[in-house]
């Protein structure tokens, strides 16, 4: 079988989409698991945060998507990287990931590229966590084709509720033609446990999502932006704080489900 493939995506920006990427990640990898971070967002704020600038590097994922299959062994060790004292392999983005709908245009079964490439290096890891673009394109589609799971982060805020929308219809058009429905959660992010109205978007999530909210509620903590300044993640600076010790709940979540 080997590594779970997840996706972590919204259409909305700005809901702790890549933080929750990231943390979690570390937080899988100091458990001992074999984490693999993709960066499949044009924007690179995964890449970026971790000091591997797209101009910089000789080989993207952009590159993976683009070459045909043969390639694909090759080219994966020239793109895996990992920052000294990193305990997780990234495969960073290019902006150049953007051009993909027109790249890709006339390509056959450009919908599962993704999965294909992913099947090359999957015994290697026990995790491959996707950060995708916050928009519907080739891009996301690849990732939900590609993933296991759906990780939804929405911010405890009443407008990230109207973002769901696209996003689920783009679930419902793949569903018609995969040979599995996409599995999904909600991960609650950005929570201020003293605001009413964040602990009403809380009841809402729990009333519509049921069982597909992760147990798991992230709230606000100044340490993800000290970390993402200093190109680190949050364990880095404090194990011990708040939103650290969220993701590890949310890391044993995963492991258990």
């Amino acid at each position: 079988m080997g590594a779970r493939v997840v996706a972590i995506a919204n259409q909305k920006g700005g809901v702790g989409k890549t933080t929750s990427t990231l943390t979690l990640g570390a937080a899988l990898a100091r458990r001992g698991q074999r984490v693999l971070i993709m960066d499949l967002d044009p924007h690179a704020n995964a890449s970026v945060h971790l000091r591997f600038y797209p101009e910089d590097l000789d080989v993207t994922m952009y590159d993976l998507l683009m070459v045909d299959e043969a390639a694909w062994p090759g080219l994966w060790k020239r793109l895996v990287r990992r920052n000294e004292g990193q305990a997780w392999d990234v495969a960073p983005a290019s902006i150049r990931l953007a051009e993909l709908d027109v790249d890709l245009k006339g390509r056959k079964g450009k919908g599962a590229i993704l999965q294909q490439a992913i099947a090359h290096v999957r015994d290697d890891y026990d995790f491959i966590i996707i950060d995708c673009p916050p928009h519907v394109g080739i891009l996301l589609v690849n990732a939900l084709v590609a993933c296991d799971l759906l990780v939804i982060p929405i911010q405890t805020d009443f407008l990230a509720l109207h973002g769901l929308k696209l996003l689920f219809d783009t679930i419902r058009v793949l569903n018609k033609v995969l040979p599995q429905p996409i599995r999904y959660r909600a991960l609650a992010t950005m929570f201020d446990k003293r605001a009413r109205a964040c602990n009403r978007v809380l009841e809402l999530l729990a009333q519509k999502m049921g069982p597909k909210m992760f147990n798991t509620v992230v709230g606000m903590d100044t340490r993800f932006r000290e970390a993402s300044a200093q190109g680190r993640v949050i364990y880095d600076l404090d194990p011990d704080s708040r939103g650290a010790r969220a993701y590890d709940a949310l890391a044993e979540e995963m492991l258990q489900s």
